[in-house]
C-alpha cells in the first residue's frame, strides 16, 4: 500500500510542479535569431550553434558574435540536439532560447494612423505558416500594421518567426478583443476598409483606388471573411483568375494576401 501510494502521489506533484515552470520558446532558423538578436537582444536568453567538424559558417559568425555583444550566452551542440531543442529540422544549425515578442493591444492603433496607412486586417488565421509568409510579405510591402483577433487566431510562435524570416520583427502586430469594434474604429478615423471576399457585388482588385489610408481585410483559411466583418467593409474586392476548366477555385491565404498587397502598393506607386 505505501508503494501504491507513492506512485501515485509522485505524479500529481510532478504535474503541479510542471504546470508552475515558465516555458521559453526556442526560435529557430538563420534569419529568424538574427532579427531578434538585432533588434531585441535584452529578450534573447540562451544560444545554440550547431559544432562542425574542419569547417566554420560564416554566417553562424555572426549571430553568436550578435549574441555575445548583448551578453547572451553561447553553447554548441549537435544537430540532432538542436532538432530536439526547437522540434524541428529546420533550424539551420541556430536555436535561440528567447522571450516572445509581444503583441500591441488596439489602444496603440492611433500611433499607426495617418493619410497613407495601409493596415492589414487577418480575420481569424490559424496556420503559423500562412500568418508567417503574410508578416513576410506586410514587412516587405510597408504595411504600417498587421491586426488579428486576440483569440482563433495564430500567435508569433517561433514557427511563425522562422518562416517569416525576420518580418515577425519588422513590422507591428496588433491583437485586439473585438474586431469589429477594431474596424469600426478605424472607419471613424477615416480609414476606408476593403474585404476580400468571392461575392457577387465585389469588384475586380485592378479597378480599385487604394490611396489614402486603407485597411485590407484577408479572411481565414477555411472560411474567408466572416459575415460581420464583410458587412463592415466599405467595399468587397476580389482577385481575378483565368477562366480555364481546371484552375483552382480558391488561393492560398498567404499567396492571395501577397498578391492583393503587390496590387496595393502598385496602385499607390504607379512609378516605381
Amino acid at each position: 500500500m505505501t508503494t501504491k501510494h507513492k506512485s501515485k502521489a509522485t505524479p500529481k506533484k510532478s504535474q503541479k510542479h510542471d504546470k508552475k515552470k515558465p516555458s521559453t520558446p526556442h526560435f529557430y532558423g538563420i534569419h529568424a535569431v538574427k532579427a531578434i538578436l538585432s533588434t531585441r537582444p535584452h529578450d534573447a536568453l540562451a544560444l545554440f550553434v550547431q559544432s562542425y567538424d574542419n569547417h566554420t559558417n560564416r554566417e553562424h559568425d555572426e549571430i553568436v558574435a550578435l549574441a555575445k555583444s548583448a551578453g547572451v550566452s553561447v553553447q554548441t551542440a549537435h544537430k540532432d540536439s538542436l532538432n530536439e531543442l526547437c522540434g524541428s529540422t529546420q533550424h539551420q544549425g541556430v536555436v535561440l532560447s528567447a522571450r516572445t515578442r509581444p503583441v500591441l493591444d488596439e489602444h496603440t492603433l492611433d500611433d499607426f494612423v495617418s493619410e497613407d496607412s495601409v493596415f492589414l486586417i487577418l480575420d481569424q488565421i490559424t496556420d503559423p505558416h500562412n500568418f508567417g509568409a503574410i508578416l513576410r510579405t506586410s514587412a516587405a510591402l510597408g504595411v504600417s500594421a498587421v491586426i488579428t483577433p486576440r483569440h482563433q487566431s495564430v500567435g508569433l510562435t517561433p514557427t511563425v518567426a522562422k518562416v517569416s524570416v525576420g518580418g515577425a520583427e519588422s513590422v507591428a502586430v496588433v491583437a485586439v478583443t473585438n474586431l469589429a469594434r477594431c474596424i469600426e474604429t478605424l472607419k471613424a478615423k477615416g480609414v476606408f476598409v476593403f474585404g476580400t471576399a468571392l461575392d457577387d457585388t465585389a469588384k475586380p482588385l485592378q479597378r480599385c483606388d487604394f490611396s489614402g489610408k486603407i485597411a485590407i481585410i484577408m479572411g481565414s483559411e477555411g472560411e474567408g471573411l466572416r459575415r460581420l466583418t464583410g458587412e463592415l467593409c466599405d467595399t468587397l474586392v476580389y482577385i481575378p483568375m483565368t477562366d480555364s476548366t481546371h484552375r483552382p477555385q480558391s488561393l492560398n491565404v498567404s499567396v492571395a494576401t501577397g498578391m492583393v498587397l503587390w496590387e496595393v502598393m502598385r496602385n499607390r506607386h504607379p512609378n516605381h
